[in-house]
């Protein structure tokens, strides 16, 4: 993946929390990503920065979704 497109990927993760919480009242658990201090505008960071902060918000999102009764295993 270019790192346009990772930006822009991150950009889009970072509204799901902001959006769920308006709309919601869904509230996440991001301190692992406010801890990297990244953001989608940061662009002079590097893709590596980027990269990772687009893992720990999914992970972030993942959590806060799916509890482990919501999840399910699927069987091939």
């Amino acid at each position: 993946m270019k790192k346009q497109e990772l930006i822009h990927l991150h950009g889009l993760l970072a509204e799901i929390p902001t959006y769920c919480e308006e709309n919601y009242g869904v509230s996440f658990d991001l301190n692992a990503y406010s801890n990297l201090k990244i953001r989608p505008t940061s662009i002079h960071q590097s893709k590596t920065d980027h990269k990772n902060a687009v893992f720990s918000l999914a992970e972030g999102i993942r959590e806060c979704l799916f509890t482990e009764e919501e999840t399910e295993k699927v069987v091939a």
